[in-house]
This record gives structure tokens, C-alpha cells and sequence, in this order.
């Protein structure tokens, strides 16, 4: 059994800062060299997350990745699925990849679905069910991202529209209620 805890980081210009950190829960440095790096293991960590309903640390650690018999118990900073890369295909609509995965782990790009949040100026987008429905986008995605909004005249606070490959997307703010009913104990 691995208690394993996640820290997702990043800075607005991303410059040098890691944008995913996956640690043993005990290890007392955590930093990148400590890190999980392997695409493979990332890959079927994340493949296999879901809510940890097995009646073991379910307070500490909200989410598990079964492997065979092994179990591994996963608590993270805010969101366990965060999106690093805005995947473009030649044909097909765009995806976004997640937790290292590349392809491997990517799901459509819905630019309408995206939620800023004023309240820690991150921002969100829908997220596989099984992992809490709801990811966190990576900060410098986020600051790329944030020039395709718009903001309604006298309310900065928060855009209203996003800016689409030539389509103006009214934001859903669906996915509010996901993150009001993840945050209360």
C-alpha cells in the first residue's frame, strides 16, 4: 500500500516551476528530484483514480488508484486531475491532456465549460467523473487561456464570454456546483 500525495504547482509564467509533483505521502523532500516522473506509472495512476470509498483513510485521503491488489490513497492541494497542455489534432477538436498523460490522457476541449474562480483565481475545466468531474488548469495554460476572455462592462471580477476559434462562447459556470460540493466536509 502507498500513501502517495499529490502537489500541483505552477507559476503564471510558468518559468522553472513544476507543473505536477506526485510524492510517496512520508518523503521528507519534495521537490522534482523526489518525484514520480515515469509517463507509464503516471498513466495508470491517474487511469485508475476514483473516490476512495474503501473505508480506509477516506478523510485524509479522498481519492484512491487501485493497482491489482496494491491500493494507493492519494490527497492532493486542490484538484487530483490537472490539465498541463491544450492538445491541438490536425482534424479533430482540440483536447486537453492531464497529470502527465499526453494523449494517453486527455479529454475534449469545451472552452464554454471553463469556470474561473474569483474567490483563488484558478481556473477549471470538466474533468473525467471518476476523478471528481472537475480539474484544475495549470496556471500557465490558465494565463494563455485568460486572453480569450471577455468581461462585462463594471464587473472585472469575473469574464462572461470566452473567445473560441472565431465563435463567442458564453461561459456555463456548470461546473460550480461540483466544486461547492467537493469543498464542504
Amino acid at each position: 500500500m502507498w500513501i502517495i500525495r499529490a502537489r500541483w504547482a505552477g507559476s503564471v509564467a510558468g518559468a522553472g516551476a513544476p507543473v505536477r509533483e506526485l510524492f510517496l505521502d512520508d518523503s521528507k523532500m519534495k521537490n522534482f528530484i523526489t518525484c514520480f516522473k515515469d509517463p507509464q506509472f503516471l498513466v495508470t495512476f491517474f487511469s485508475r483514480l476514483r473516490p476512495n470509498h474503501s473505508g480506509r483513510y477516506e478523510a485524509s485521503f479522498p481519492f484512491l488508484s487501485p493497482c491489482g491488489r496494491e491500493r494507493n490513497f492519494l490527497r492532493c492541494e486542490d484538484r487530483p486531475v490537472v490539465f498541463t497542455h491544450l492538445l491541438a489534432s490536425g482534424s479533430g477538436p482540440p483536447r486537453l491532456s492531464y497529470c502527465g498523460g499526453g494523449e494517453a490522457l486527455a479529454v475534449p476541449f469545451e472552452p464554454a465549460r471553463l469556470l474561473p474562480l474569483a474567490a483563488n483565481g484558478r481556473l477549471y475545466h470538466p474533468a473525467p467523473e471518476r476523478a471528481g468531474g472537475v480539474g484544475l488548469v495549470r496556471s500557465a495554460l490558465a494565463f494563455e487561456l485568460s486572453a480569450c476572455f471577455e468581461y462585462p462592462p463594471g464587473a472585472p471580477a469575473l469574464p462572461s464570454h470566452v473567445r473560441w476559434q472565431g465563435r463567442r462562447l458564453a461561459l456555463t459556470m456548470d461546473l460550480a456546483p461540483l466544486l461547492l460540493a467537493a469543498s464542504r466536509p
